[in-house]
């Protein structure tokens, strides 16, 4: 395999060596996000909670900083940072929805979004906390997910830190040595 290599200064470079086009091609696709999902997963179990078609930045002014990052498919987001009150920091993402298991009643108390209500969201597989599913305040403290999901004022926070990229979660795979060259 043979791959012609253009540098900015208009020189050309012949690559022969397939480990070095493998390489070269993984990065172009790591960069600019080329064959990329936009899959999120639980870091616990590795199921598929979020897709970055459903992120929606919601800010607020209560966080303590905000930061771009590229969390989700080499998609530079918004990611917030947040204390509660026993003193513990979360950067989050928020998103239009999440795969995840909300545990109702929502609570008013200490909401990082003001005007709005908290729930604790986890994931529905293996049960480890995820972040937060946030509703307006002046709804019922229990609703059904049809109503979360069918709402244009609801949102989830997911924590940066209990999240996986499903491209970063691929790399990490093993391939047994009867199947390499």
């Amino acid at each position: 395999m043979f791959l012609l290599v253009k540098f900015p200064a208009a020189r050309c470079v012949v690559v022969d060596d397939v480990v070095v086009v493998v390489s070269l091609l993984l990065c172009v696709w790591a960069r600019f996000g080329l064959g990329c999902s936009g899959l999120m997963l639980c870091r616990s179990c590795g199921h598929e909670v979020a897709e970055d078609t459903d992120l929606r930045f919601e800010p607020s002014r209560l966080a303590l900083s905000h930061r771009n990052d590229t969390v989700i498919a080499g998609k530079v987001v918004p990611v917030q940072l947040f204390e509660n009150p026993q003193g513990f920091q979360f950067e989050v993402v928020t998103f239009k929805r999440a795969d995840v298991l909300k545990h109702w009643p929502a609570d008013s108390h200490f909401s990082w979004f003001p005007g709005h209500s908290w729930t604790v969201a986890s994931c529905p597989r293996c049960k480890t906390h995820l972040g937060w599913a946030f509703q307006p305040g002046d709804w019922p403290r229990t609703v059904t997910r049809e109503e979360f999901e069918a709402s244009d004022r609801t949102f989830v926070a997911l924590i940066v830190d209990r999240l996986l990229q499903e491209h970063f979660a691929s790399t990490l795979l093993m391939t047994p040595k009867a199947f390499r060259s």
